[in-house]
C-alpha cells in the first residue's frame, strides 16, 4: 500500500503561480511514476504531468511551457510548479503513484482544489 498526501492548492488570480506537493509513504517500490491529474466539473479526469523515478517527464499539451513537474526521490515527493495560471486550469488536482513494472499498482491522493479567478 502507498499513501499519498497532497498540499498546496488554493485560490489564485489568472497569471499567478501555485506549487502542489505530494508525499508518498508506505511500500514504495522502484520503477514507478508519480504524476498529477485533474478533473474539472463535468469533465473527465485527465493527466496533467507525470515523472518517472528515472526522471523522464510527460505533459499534456495545454500546460507545456507553464507547468513543471519534479520529484525528490529521497523524500518520495513530487511537485508541480504551475505558472501563468489560467481560468481553465481550475480543477481538483489528484496525485497519482503507479508502478511501471509488475506487480502493477496504482494509488491516488485525496485531491486538492485549484481555483484560478479571471
Amino acid at each position: 500500500q502507498v499513501q499519498l498526501v497532497e498540499s498546496g492548492g488554493g485560490l489564485v488570480q489568472a497569471g499567478g503561480s501555485l506549487t502542489l506537493s505530494c508525499a508518498a509513504s508506505g511500500k514504495i517500490l522502484s520503477n514507478n511514476a508519480m504524476g498529477w491529474y485533474r478533473q474539472a466539473p463535468g469533465k473527465q479526469r485527465e493527466l496533467v504531468a507525470e515523472i518517472t523515478s528515472g526522471g523522464n517527464t510527460n505533459y499534456v499539451d495545454s500546460v507545456k511551457g507553464r507547468f513543471t513537474i519534479s520529484r525528490d526521490n529521497a523524500k518520495n515527493t513530487v511537485y508541480l510548479q504551475m505558472n501563468s495560471l489560467k481560468a481553465e486550469d481550475t480543477a481538483v488536482y489528484y496525485c497519482n503513484w503507479r508502478r511501471r513494472l509488475a506487480p502493477y499498482e496504482n494509488y491516488w491522493g485525496q485531491g486538492t482544489q485549484v481555483t484560478v479567478s479571471s
